[in-house]
């Protein structure tokens, strides 16, 4: 979206109505770079607001019931509180929270393990927190692993040229082994998308909090507890076992054997669909990001 681009009538006028002295025309678009992301900062006297309009119906519901979940497991200075949300505009509105966005920011090393092991902490104090999946999300996750199965299975017919051979195996296995072995592994109720993008470091935290903060509750929903790590594997991890073992001693506990294997079969999942969109866009990131985790599972994964 366009960093200009400005707040819809309707919703201006919905703001007006639940952020007192809200500053429409100061609104700054904070929008990620994708298309259907639509979130405004709105300034209000000394105050601010954070202002978003769901991408699909599906995705505001999963995020009111995220933020519902927060606020009852995680502390004010971890994560934003829902200040109002209107089901017909798919739009809610968020208190702001110190920090910055860790993706993209220059730490130290040393600094970095210590937000790993803190967004660890958190993770595992959201996980711990959840209520046993209903019958409906149970057969829901099932569904979602078998679905990825098939998905590496097709995405390897069409990038078998681009692979060898110890790709083309490990994409094999997902397709072979990930239904089953994800089976017995805990479901809990998952943040969805526990990227460095949607974490928050304030290195000067107030209030007794951390300086760890989480934000974007859009993907949560129940699954299988290693799908949280998929995107750190792929994107962190390999080049840096430092991160793991800091995120994991905030976790509070190594991954089984079979999760390890789920993780590096979720991961090349991941990978080869990256690999596959970028051919068929002939987007060029795409297959780069795609090849790296690639390679990153066949032949560096420990």
């Amino acid at each position: 979206m366009p960093q200009d681009a400005p707040i819809p009538s309707d919703l201006q006028r919905w703001v007006s109505d639940h952020l007192p002295g809200a500053d429409l025309g100061g609104a700054e678009d904070v929008s990620w770079s994708r298309g259907d992301s639509r979130v405004w900062r709105v300034p209000a006297g000394g105050a601010a607001a954070f202002v978003k309009i769901s991408p699909s119906a599906k995705d505001y519901r999963r995020e009111v019931t995220g933020y519902t979940y927060a606020a009852r497991v995680l502390a004010p200075y971890e994560a934003p509180r829902l200040l109002a949300a209107d089901p017909g505009l798919q739009a809610i509105m968020s208190s702001p929270l110190p920090g910055r966005v860790v993706r993209g920011l220059p730490l130290a090393p040393a600094v970095e393990r210590h937000v790993h092991e803190l967004a660890g902490r958190v993770l595992r104090r959201w996980h711990d927190h959840s209520a046993p999946a209903p019958p409906q999300d149970l057969e829901a996750v099932r569904a979602s692993i078998r679905g990825q199965a098939d998905e590496a299975a097709a995405c390897l017919e069409r990038t078998w040229a681009h692979l060898d051979a110890a790709q083309r195996s490990l994409v094999r296995a997902v397709a072979a082994e990930l239904p089953e072995l994800a089976e017995g592994l805990p479901v809990v109720y998952r943040h969805g998308d526990y990227s460095t993008r949607n974490w928050l470091w304030e290195p000067e935290p107030q209030q007794g909090g951390h300086g760890h903060g989480l934000i974007d509750f859009a993907m949560s929903q129940h699954g299988i507890a290693v799908e949280e790590f998929v995107w750190l594997c792929g994107a962190l991890w390999v080049p840096r076992p430092d991160l793991k073992a800091a995120y994991l001693t905030g976790y509070g506990r190594a991954l089984s054997d079979i999760e390890e294997r789920v993780l590096r079969l979720l991961t090349t999942r991941l990978g080869v669909s990256y690999l596959h969109s970028g051919l068929a866009k002939e987007r060029l990131d795409l297959v780069e990001r795609g090849r790296l985790i690639l390679t990153r599972m066949a032949h560096e994964y420990q």
